[in-house]
């Protein structure tokens, strides 16, 4: 029976492994139950650690933090694919409000832990770990102790104590704050998810098909091609067939097709361009299918994936599709969102195509495509690992302020998430594939979150109840708490009731500028939308650059002042 007993109270890697595999099990199972009608998720994770580590049951530093860092790169990393394709689109939309929103939190934060640190009297270096507990920022632990040393030359332990009291209630506190916005502010979760898709399907439909006479004279004679040169390329729009007032037959169009007075064009376009086309085509009208699509048509629409890794990254125009094969893109589908297939268009391993043209020519163009299943779902472990490897580089990369004495560093989990998210939206352009299937991604981000906190619980474990009750600890978690709460509330509420931010965002830009993973996890288990996601990768690497920057100059301020 000692090998049994050793595989749990002894050390080595079996032993790290088993531990971490029943915190993870046993934190997912009680996770599920619901405590009025509440459930906390993956975040039990945490507190199965934390009473493994009270228990005894210790794990080797240097395993524990190398599962902790690499759980928590997989988790950005995996959250950094899947918003990267809409992240600069969203950012355009409401990004540089939710940023200012985050700055917030951070300021709130800083001066809620000096009102604490000038009315208790608290060590400041105490407070700081007090402060990133409560925020869940270890690089901000990291960065304070580093500027603590660079100016004492000493290490005190009490920043460490600080923050490990401080985090898991932390972690809590955020939640419980996510929770008690939603109730404040009387948010059905049901109802808002279904505002939120409608909302997103108004303004992902953004094109249109219609019917449009040619009526301008200036039109009448020209071609095809000779039409998008005289709209202009500013202008999206695509003429998938054309009727023909002389014979009254519908044909595909090519560039050399010939417009006449009083035919008509199926055109597709954004809904915002429809006005310009009126003034510059002529009037439009809606689609008669039994005119534009009868049964014994020649042509047929088909919806084909890209599949074939050599497209990826190619302009429309760059395929020739409608010289060598008559067919025509009339819309690129991407993360469900519809957009007009413009001859500038860039094309990405996982677009999906409607196109339009003969039964034989679309079998040559599926082909030539790839439009396979099976390799769409084959993972992409090449640009996954790089990106990781770039992401960390991009972390470790010292950032040089003026006037500060120790660089900051975006640490290892904001620099894999901008880098995944650069590498999704532009990765394309040096032949990078970053698309993952849906339950890949979702795979790959919950292992590395359940990683991730099952290291800090048993790291916690060892020294939790003994901070609490013999060191003051208990009154460090309460300032923790007022940390946590505090900020988050007073910016959730302006968030929700003044700038009518919808509550997954907010829940996202909680869970950003609180630096907090768990945090996210809760909120994405509310909703079947990715909106949290984005709205926490939208804040989180200013946010995270702010709260490092923020701890370094307190210790800075209040050490070495």
């Amino acid at each position: 029976m000692d090998w049994f007993v050793n595989l749990f109270m002894g050390e080595g890697i079996p032993h790290s492994i088993i531990l971490l595999a029943l915190s993870i099990a046993l934190g997912i199972m009680l996770g599920k139950v619901k405590i009025f009608g509440v459930s906390l998720g993956g975040t039990c994770i945490l507190f199965v650690g934390i009473l493994f580590g009270e228990l005894g049951m210790q794990v080797d530093p240097s395993i524990l933090n190398f599962f902790k860092e690499f759980g928590l790169i997989l988790f950005v990393f995996s959250i950094g694919l899947q918003v990267g394709p809409s992240f600069f689109s969203n950012f355009k939309k409401g990004g540089a409000m939710l940023n200012l929103l985050a700055t917030l939190v951070v300021l709130l934060g800083v001066a809620t832990t000096l009102v604490i640190y000038f009315v208790t009297d608290t060590p400041i270096q105490t407070m700081i770990g007090i402060m990133s507990g409560a925020i869940t920022n270890t690089p901000g632990l990291g960065a304070a102790q580093q500027a603590f040393y660079d100016i004492t030359g000493t290490n005190d332990p009490t920043i460490a104590m600080g923050y490990a009291v401080a985090y898991p209630l932390g972690v809590i506190g955020i939640i419980l704050t996510i929770i008690i916005i939603r109730v404040l502010t009387g948010v059905n979760v049901k109802e808002e998810e279904k505002r939120i898709i409608k909302e997103s399907e108004e303004s992902e439909s953004s094109t249109t098909a219609v019917a449009m006479e040619v009526v301008n004279p200036a039109l009448h004679e020209t071609t095809i091609a000779e039409l998008g040169t005289t709209i202009g390329e500013n202008h999206h729009f695509v003429v998938s067939r054309i009727l023909k007032k002389s014979s009254g037959e519908v044909h595909e169009v090519d560039s050399h097709t010939v417009l006449e007075e009083g035919d008509k064009l199926f055109v597709i376009a954004e809904k915002s361009e429809m006005q310009t086309l009126e003034l510059l085509i002529g009037s439009t009208e809606e689609i008669d299918k039994d005119i534009w699509m009868p049964e014994e048509a020649s042509f047929i629409s088909r919806k084909v994936i890209i599949t074939k890794k050599g497209i990826n990254g190619k302009r429309i125009k760059d395929l020739n599709l409608r010289k060598h094969y008559g067919v025509n893109i009339t819309r690129v589908t991407r993360a469900g969102i519809d957009i007009v297939a413009s001859p500038n268009f860039t094309l990405q391993y996982g677009d999906k195509l409607t196109i339009v043209g003969s039964a034989e020519a679309l079998k040559d163009v599926s082909k030539l495509l790839g439009n396979s299943l099976r390799h769409l779902h084959e993972p992409n472990l090449i640009t996954i690992f790089i990106g990781i490897a770039l992401g960390i580089l991009l972390g470790s990369l010292p950032i040089a302020i003026p006037g500060m004495p120790q660089p900051v560093k975006l640490g290892l989990a904001g620099g894999p998430l901008i880098v995944a998210i650069l590498i999704a939206r532009f990765g394309h352009r040096y032949k990078l594939v970053s698309y993952t299937t849906a339950s890949a991604n979702l795979m790959l981000r919950e292992i590395g979150i359940s990683l991730f906190l099952a290291c800090v619980g048993l790291g916690a474990g060892g020294t939790f109840v003994d901070t609490l009750v013999n060191q003051g600890g208990a009154t460090w978690v309460g300032y923790g708490v007022i940390i946590t709460i505090v900020p988050i509330l007073i910016v959730g509420l302006l968030g929700r009731l003044v700038f009518k931010i919808d509550y997954f965002t907010l829940c996202g830009l909680i869970s950003g500028s609180s630096t907090n993973p768990p945090a996210l996890a809760f909120s994405n288990s509310q909703t079947d939308l990715d909106v949290p996601s984005i709205g926490y990768a939208t804040v989180y690497p200013l946010t995270m650059f702010l709260r490092v920057l923020a701890a370094q100059l307190l210790v800075i301020f209040f050490v070495g002042g």
